[in-house]
């Protein structure tokens, strides 16, 4: 029994390690998830191999021969053993919730000097807002650092979930939800939407950056520049409809040539020149529906998330009078 305990754990063990289930981690909150998955693991792998070794024991000690039909010996059972795979499996259960309910305090656990970020849902895009009345469409971080997001939904419930990084939170339209990510190497990476969120939400991706500390510093410092008319304290800049149309997440849906997007999920854009039937279709988009195309899917919330300049910008840039 012995042997076939061991040969279940070797197999048990490779189809673990070997195969790939989790992403490399960039993140301290996914260092600790990958902890607790081991964990269980572990301890997953010695209950199918003592299970696995009992049950080929029982099967080959304990077999009928072909001749035999009498009624097997009458057993009561063995209270000792009963007792042991009860209080065993209690015991690793209680380790495993003990051990899974360190790492959520733990990651949930912002520290003294958190950079706050908001983030913004909305089908079927992502925003992001930094201190100093910065907006960005990509998520930027600085490594080596907490990171605290504050999320908010504009419409219905989205997920935040970064693969490498682990942490996943629901976005509750109503409802101001938190989460910490402290990522622990630099790249690239990609946000995901993990809640169906309507015909968009395969496309409702953003991406994400991870700079030095100091990268970032200057990032931030650039984007806030600009945001002010690049000197800090001058007229703000009008406000571009490519970035706005790409921000609202407006190429998930529609293909529009000159932003690249060729989506089917709403009614092509390209060649629009009526700019007040443009500005009405995106602030009451189910006034007048598109032949062919089906009403009530696109988010009817633009009108209040937008302002008019940021409305008279994306209006310019998909009629084509948007200056350059």
């Amino acid at each position: 029994m012995v042997v076939v305990a061991a040969l279940a754990a070797l197999v048990a063990t490779l189809v673990a390690v070997l195969i790939p289930w989790l992403p490399e981690p960039a993140s301290e909150e996914m260092d600790r998830i990958v902890f607790t998955y081991w964990f269980a693991t572990i301890i997953c792998i010695g209950i199918f191999a003592l299970v696995a070794a009992v049950i080929i024991e029982a099967v080959w000690a304990f077999r009928v021969q072909p001749d035999d039909d009498t009624d097997g010996p009458p057993i009561h059972g063995h209270t000792g053993l009963e007792v042991a795979w009860t209080v065993v499996p209690a015991i690793l259960v209680i380790a495993i919730g003990i051990v899974s309910a360190v790492v959520l305090s733990k990651n949930a656990d912002a520290g003294d000097n958190p950079l706050q970020v908001k983030v913004f849902a909305q089908q079927f895009a992502w925003r992001f807002d930094y201190e100093g009345d910065v907006q960005s469409d990509v998520l930027v971080m600085p490594v080596d650092r907490a990171v605290e997001f504050q999320l908010e939904s504009a419409d219905v419930i989205h997920s935040l979930w970064i693969p490498e990084m682990g942490q996943k939170q629901d976005v509750v339209p109503g409802v101001t939800q938190e989460i910490v990510i402290t990522p622990t190497r630099t790249g690239s990476f990609t946000l995901i939407c993990t809640e169906l969120c309507g015909l968009g939400h395969s496309t409702m991706r953003a991406p994400v950056r991870v700079l030095e500390q100091r990268a970032f510093a200057a990032w931030l410092e650039k984007q806030g520049g600009e945001d002010k008319g690049g000197g800090g304290g001058g007229a703000a800049t009008e406000p571009r409809g490519s970035a706005i149309f790409a921000s609202a997440g407006c190429g998930g849906c529609h293909t529009f040539t000159p932003a690249g997007t060729d989506a089917q999920v709403g009614p092509s854009l390209d060649e629009l020149t009526d700019p007040a039937m443009v500005r009405q279709s995106i602030v009451d988009p189910n006034a007048v529906v598109t032949s062919g195309y089906q009403g009530g899917v696109m988010p009817q919330t633009f009108g209040e998330t937008l302002s008019d300049e940021e409305l008279d910008a994306l209006v310019n840039y998909l009629t084509g009078k948007e200056a350059e």
